[in-house]
């Protein structure tokens, strides 16, 4: 089982499924970023049998969010950096595991999934009025940021873990 430690969270990827931590790539932070200045990158990148997954992580039970950026904008540009990266990566990683890697994510019969994994306080403060409402962000991410991606994208906590998704959170 893989393990990935994400701030206060772990992720577990059971057996058969390979999964990295994308934005601590040695090619992402020095051979992409520096080329794509302002790029940006989703957290974790896991493959399956029959899909890449693409996972952003967003923890503010400790931390109130202060960018003001949409998240919905925020994560369809990590997610169009990701897929540039990784087919970057796939022919010109310095590293051969990171190429590897890159060229199974890019594979073209896995298709591309979208998850962002949002973890909000159980109770409200006087900066974080009213947590963000997940039903109209995946409405937003499937009808205009992420369509050409994934259509069906997956917002999700540690209470809400689809079934579809491939690991679990502690």
């Amino acid at each position: 089982m893989n393990t990935i430690v994400e701030g206060a969270l772990t992720f577990r990827f059971p057996k058969g499924c390979q999964a990295s931590k994308y934005d601590d790539w040695a090619f992402y932070r020095n051979q992409f970023q520096p080329v794509a200045k302002g790029c940006k990158a989703v957290d974790i990148v896991c493959i399956t049998a029959d899909a890449c997954w693409l996972l952003e992580i967003k923890d503010y039970r400790q931390d109130d969010r202060t960018k003001a950026i949409d998240i919905a904008q925020q994560l369809a540009t990590k997610v169009r950096d990701t897929l540039a990266g990784l087919a970057s990566a796939a022919k010109n990683a310095n590293n051969t595991e990171e190429r590897q890697f890159a060229h199974q994510a890019v594979a073209s019969n896995r298709r591309w999934r979208v998850a962002l994994h949002l973890e909000q306080p159980a109770t409200l403060r006087r900066l974080w009025p009213a947590p963000i409402d997940q039903s109209n962000m995946l409405k937003k991410l499937r009808t205009k940021v992420l369509k050409a991606v994934d259509a069906h994208p997956v917002i999700c906590d540690r209470n809400t873990l689809p079934s579809k998704v491939p690991w679990t959170v502690r």
